[in-house]
């Protein structure tokens, strides 16, 4: 928390974002910047504390850059004259929120880096678990870091390892055999834009093309929004190569077989906007289905079924298409509130939720509630939302969870605290009931993950412990700010 800021995520008790990467090269030479801007303006959802973009002219001198980045969110960082000076036909962007490495300017993306080879700069999602000891190695081989975040050590791998092997992909490649953990990728060299993910998949990537410009993008909604077509996704381990003379390129040798990859379940949750499709599932699909495996493992009697804006109105739309209990709305969210506002005093703290969200009194009064969220996470918001429908003439309130319980932290790139302030861990379901003062509480069953991911590999371990790779020793998910 910052003085006299409150920061949003603290009122909604949500998971943070990551991160979003954006890159395009445009064959016919054409300028960039204003085009990933827009991307990075769609995938705003994925990190809101700081952005950036990055670009290069691929006819001028391999080791010159433009850059620009700056805190805040993509449409207040950038103004016109900014992107004005980002001439180039390639480069890349990145919308942060930190997970590990404080909030700072020095710790926005992408990062750039002038080397023998020419440029490279670098957008990356994700988290390394080994980024501690690689770090270490590389200070100890004369490496000066500029910055805490654990990006600037793949950086600075890629950029080593182009000075032994003949491409820059190879490079990426060599790279990957060294970095553990969470990972998409956009990198931008002098002539070639590259995408790279972790042999897990644990965040997403794809490919679109519009007239003669590629791109790679965190979600297929950013394309969508530059009027773009979607091509494919990058694969877990694979490395992409966009080139002119060789369109693209793959390389799968980093690949591991279906059954072990881990993609963050999260992503089709709650972190995606609905309207992306990750690895050929429909993001809005799986909600839908989330909301209707809750009313068939958990069903209630009552009047109105709603969500807790946004994330869990898709969900709450299954749960009443399954039940047949209709689906309304119950809050009224206040679009002109940013991620800060000025912080209210202790005082008066609990009031600062409903800056937030207002319950609509003529929607709930009188009836049985139905609320579908997300996740709870410390509970410190749902007891909040409880109480506001009561106060707004509920009759009842049932609340239904479209994830199973968090009982374990992430180091792979979400920002699940750690254990001691979980409200599940070492509670049972109705512990937790009589805290957020719901009639009954009910969350999806852990078996049900796989079939709202379409049958993908996907990682569990934040509700069971039991993750898709050896997790670190000590915790290096860093000091988060709030």
């Amino acid at each position: 928390m910052t003085d006299g800021i409150f920061v949003q995520e603290d009122l909604q008790d949500k998971l943070r974002e990551e991160c979003g990467v954006f890159g395009a090269y445009d064959f016919s030479g054409g300028d960039v910047a204003s085009t990933i801007y827009y991307g990075l303006l769609a995938l705003q959802h994925r990190g809101q504390e700081s952005c950036g973009i990055a670009v290069s002219d691929t006819s001028g001198p391999k080791g010159k850059a433009l850059a620009y980045k700056d805190m805040g969110l993509v449409n207040e960082a950038f103004a016109p004259e900014h992107l004005e000076k980002l001439k180039g036909d390639i480069g890349v962007g990145h919308v942060r929120y930190s997970t590990a490495g404080s909030s700072t300017r020095e710790n926005a993306q992408p990062l750039v880096l002038n080397y023998v080879k020419g440029i490279l700069g670098l957008a990356h999602n994700g988290n390394l678990v080994n980024a501690p000891q690689l770090r270490e190695e590389l200070a100890y081989t004369g490496a000066i870091f500029q910055t805490t975040i654990d990006s600037e050590v793949i950086a600075y791998h890629i950029a080593r390892e182009r000075l032994n092997v003949g491409s820059v992909e190879e490079a990426v490649g060599r790279a990957m055999d060294k970095i553990r953990g969470a990972y998409s990728l956009a990198v931008m060299s002098p002539r070639k834009l590259i995408g790279a993910r972790d042999p897990y998949g644990f965040r997403p990537l794809c490919i679109g093309k519009r007239d003669n410009t590629y791109f790679l993008s965190s979600e297929s909604c950013a394309l969508d929004t530059i009027g773009a077509e979607f091509i494919r996704d990058v694969r877990p381990g694979e490395i992409v190569t966009i080139s002119p003379e060789k369109g693209i390129e793959s390389d799968m040798s980093h690949a591991l077989k279906k059954e072990d990859e881990g993609r963050c379940v999260f992503e089709y949750i709650y972190f995606a906007r609905p309207d992306s499709i990750i690895d050929g599932v429909s993001v809005y699909h799986s909600r839908i289905l989330a909301g209707k495996y809750l009313a068939m493992d958990s069903p209630v009697d009552a009047d109105l079924v709603v969500g807790v804006p946004e994330s869990g109105n898709c969900a709450a739309m299954g749960y009443s298409m399954q039940s047949g209990i209709p689906y309304g709305i119950a809050f009224m969210k206040n679009a002109y509130v940013g991620r800060t506002f000025i912080k209210p005093k202790q005082k008066n703290r609990e009031s600062s939720v409903q800056v937030k969200l207002n319950p609509i009194r003529e929607a709930v009064e009188g009836k049985r509630v139905i609320m579908i969220d997300d996740s709870i996470v410390r509970g410190t918001t749902s007891d909040r939302i409880v109480r506001m429908l009561r106060e707004a003439g509920a009759k009842e309130v049932h609340m239904r969870v479209s994830s199973p319980p968090f009982l374990w932290p992430c180091y792979f790139g979400t920002d699940v605290p750690g254990r001691e302030q979980l409200i599940a861990c070492g509670r049972t379901v109705e512990q937790i009931r009589e805290i957020i003062g719901s009639d009954s509480l009910a969350y999806l069953r852990e078996e049900r993950l796989a079939q709202i991911a379409g049958g993908l590999g996907i990682c569990r371990g934040c509700f069971t412990g039991k993750y898709p790779m050896e997790p670190p020793k000590t915790d290096i998910r860093g000091e988060y700010e709030r």
